[in-house]
């Protein structure tokens, strides 16, 4: 369960100039549920992202994930939430392109100091479970689109976390590797996981195995 009660967020860029990124958010995600928070871009949706994320604090307001406070965490402990339990899907893959398939996706586990059978154990897991097991030996700068975004889905699933976290998965993709994220976000939802993503793309809304879309506009949810 994610709870999110009372958030505001206020980012001050100088003394006499702030901005209101979130006013009076309260929202509740169970687990296993898929939530869409739509809206444009600046209408806070990243932000939210962040909060759950444990990647920012808010001005005010709680964040409760699984009965953890995660905004009172101190920035070490916030590190091992993030680890343990949210993959995140970027705008723009944040793949190492000189690297291959393999290291890109077990460099989430660098800090677990795992042995080299469970190293292998994990990686297989999602190669085979992402379509990518091909591949695994090549480096990604060779990779097409849609193989490097199934190599980004991979690696966020490497830790086996409860919660996808997706900014704008399809911002740089043409419908056709658009399409096929949504495909790959079905099996996520199979598999368990809460997803939520952050999108202004058309695609997303409205597709029958969503549970909810949210919508965002100027920091306020908005019916």
């Amino acid at each position: 369960m994610i709870e999110l009660k009372n958030i505001n967020k206020v980012f001050e860029v100088n003394k006499n100039n702030k901005v209101i990124a979130l006013q009076n958010i309260n929202l509740s995600i169970d687990d296993g549920e898929i939530v869409v928070l739509k809206g444009a871009s600046g209408s806070g949706k990243s932000t939210i992202l962040s909060l759950i994320a444990g990647l920012s604090k808010p001005t005010s307001g709680e964040v409760i994930v699984d009965k953890k406070h995660i905004a009172k965490l101190p920035d070490n402990f916030a590190s091992i939430y993030r680890r343990d339990n949210i993959g995140f899907i970027f705008q723009k893959y944040n793949l190492i392109s000189t690297l291959s398939v393999s290291d890109n996706i077990l460099l989430p586990l660098i800090p677990l100091n795992l042995d080299f059978d469970e190293l292998n154990s994990k990686l297989d897991i999602v190669i085979n479970r992402f379509n990518i097991s091909h591949k695994k030996d090549s480096i990604v700068k060779n990779l097409s689109g849609g193989e490097q975004q199934r190599v980004a889905i991979a690696r966020a699933n490497i830790n086996n976390p409860k919660i996808i976290i997706a900014d704008e998965p399809t911002a740089n993709l043409d419908e056709k590797l658009s399409l096929n994220f949504i495909e790959q976000l079905k099996e996520l939802k199979s598999l368990g996981k809460t997803i939520i993503i952050a999108t202004h793309d058309p695609l997303f809304f409205g597709l029958d195995f969503l549970d909810r879309e949210i919508a965002i506009n100027g920091g306020k949810i908005v019916l």
